[in-house]
């Protein structure tokens, strides 16, 4: 599988050998590339100089992920694969691409490093060739997958984003601090990082109970849900606690991932009540 995006990812360059926990073959071949970098000179330049009245767009910098299964597979096997290969395929992948570029924000200390999620691809490619053939970007047979509708988009163009911006923009509404730490949360489980989910979502749940009490007057529908939030965060600490012991635990997923469901809900109610 291969994923184009439209900024450098952060990792250097090159061929990663990327294993399971407690595995010692390799499972996939990592394969990174900067593709479109501006020229060294341009960055080299750092005197001010005159704009175009009407500036043509700046070049700037994407990156291309190969993801190799470290499996060999018969030529038959091969074609099947790419014949039925779909969002499964790319999810799999993505998730390699984004282990990588989060172990490298966690390495290098920059919070600053973007994590990629799929909507952010350019182009996905699903393709098949020899070891050193598909490293180098080439294949012997290939071809692009579509993107996909999104649930999520769909949900959350009900509550008009852009009317919400508007408003957030001109003064008129306040944005919370339970929201971005809800939307951490559902990255971090998103992406399997359960400790770090549960560490997230403690957090949202207090910052979402210190703030919506104040706007539960004018909306009995949203008086409900923060009730429903102070009951989940007594039971939280239990699978909190579970996740932060053991990351692969999936009773812990699925109560995280109820609590969560519950949060994002009474911040989409609180949303709806103000547009």
């Amino acid at each position: 599988m291969q994923l184009e995006f439209p900024w450098a990812l952060g990792p250097a360059d090159g061929r990663y050998l990327v294993r399971e926990p407690g595995e010692h073959a390799p499972s996939h071949v990592l394969v990174l590339a900067t593709l479109g970098a501006p020229e060294r000179r341009r960055l080299r330049d750092r005197r001010a100089s005159a704009a175009a009245p009407e500036p043509p767009p700046a070049p700037v910098t994407t990156a291309r992920a190969t993801v190799v299964d470290a499996t060999a597979v018969s030529a038959a096997e091969a074609e099947r694969w790419l014949a039925a290969s779909g969002e499964a395929d790319i999810e799999q992948a993505l998730a390699l691409v984004a282990r990588a570029v989060h172990s490298h924000r966690v390495a290098s200390a920059d919070p600053g490093v973007r994590v990629p999620a799929r909507a952010h691809a350019l182009v996905v490619r699903a393709g098949y060739g020899a070891g050193e053939q598909v490293a180098e970007g080439r294949w012997s047979a290939a071809r692009e997958l579509p993107r996909p509708p999104s649930g999520r988009q769909r949900r959350v163009a009900a509550i008009r984003p852009q009317e919400r911006l508007a408003a957030l923009l001109g003064g008129h509404a306040d944005a919370l601090a339970c929201e971005e730490l809800t939307l951490r949360a559902r990255e971090d489980l998103d992406r399997g990082r359960l400790r770090e989910a549960a560490l997230q979502l403690r957090a949202a749940l207090d910052a979402a109970l210190a703030e919506l009490p104040a706007e539960v007057r004018a909306s009995a529908d949203l008086a409900r849900r923060v009730e429903e939030l102070r009951a989940l965060r007594e039971t939280l600490p239990a699978s909190a606690e579970t996740a932060l012991a053991d990351a692969q635990a999936p009773d812990a997923a699925e109560a995280l991932a109820r609590v969560l469901q519950r949060l994002e809900a009474a911040l989409r109610a609180r949303i709806a009540g103000q547009i």
